[in-house]
């Protein structure tokens, strides 16, 4: 018997399986993961050192923790195919934006203690932030095992349903944004004459440096901006620009344009 299984073993879930073993949460032999690509599958067992399969019905009946991680188009095929080996007691991790619990829950057909997440990629360097939904077979025990698996490669949070749409704009989604944003800080810095290999450094920073302020010091977001707006000096003069330009509305727009989409899956 495995300690937590996965069905698709892609970045998520390599990331998940990573901060698993980093925080000694589970051993490589106690987490099985299964792939329909060999390529996957080698690159799981070799970099990770868990058993990798193509079996995703073995994952499934050797798993305490079952943990869903293929693309959402998948989910009606995959449960399909693994709903029968499903034991009373076994945990059901899902992280597919659109798949409610509801939704989940009827695929299954059946009582089940299910979790419904979404986490986000930067789980890849245990950084990640995710939303925890637990259906009502979960118990307090059952939650707390779960939370402390998914706090290993970031922090977890328990968060109402009516909200995951907003967690896929807000976090699952967001990081793209970040991405973009870094990108054009840093071809900024190389308009003005900078190497783009220290341009990135310097961009990256600037914004990796500015979030843990958000966190650590819990101001405000607006009043750690007006801390680096002088009077009549540069940076107000580029806040200026963006608002000119849009950028909160823009923003804005995304989100809405991501969550909605959410809600259509």
């Amino acid at each position: 018997m495995k300690e937590i299984g996965f069905i698709g073993s892609g970045n998520m879930a390599g990331a998940i399986m990573g901060g698993i073993i980093k925080r000694g949460i589970f051993r490589p032999e106690e987490i099985i993961a299964s792939d329909a690509s060999p390529a996957a599958r080698e690159k799981t067992a070799r970099e990770l050192g868990v058993e990798a399969t193509g079996d995703n019905r073995r994952a499934a009946e050797l798993s305490r923790l079952l943990v869903l991680s293929v693309k959402p188009q998948f989910y009606a095929a995959v449960i399909g195919e693994i709903r029968d080996l499903i034991r009373p007691g076994q945990i059901v991790i899902t992280i597919a934006p659109g798949w409610t619990v509801e939704k989940l829950e009827q695929a299954f057909g059946k009582e089940l203690k299910l979790v419904r997440t979404m986490p986000n990629t930067p789980a890849l360097v245990l950084e990640g932030i995710t939303a925890v939904c637990p259906n009502s077979q979960i118990t307090p025990e059952d939650l707390e095992r779960v939370l402390t698996v998914l706090n290993s490669f970031g922090k977890a949070e328990v968060v109402e349903e009516r909200l995951m749409d907003a967690v896929v704009s807000v976090s699952g989604s967001s990081p793209a944004y970040v991405y973009m944003f870094i990108e054009a800080l840093a071809d900024g810095a190389v308009a003005d004459g900078m190497p783009r290999a220290q341009a990135y450094e310097f961009a990256a920073r600037a914004v990796y440096g500015s979030a843990k302020m958000v966190l650590e010091t819990g101001r405000h977001p607006g009043e750690l901006k007006d801390m680096v707006c002088s009077p009549a000096g540069t940076t107000i003069e580029g806040v200026r620009v963006l608002e000119e330009k849009g950028f909160r509305g823009c923003v804005l727009d995304a989100m809405k344009a991501c969550t909605k989409k959410s809600k259509e899956m």
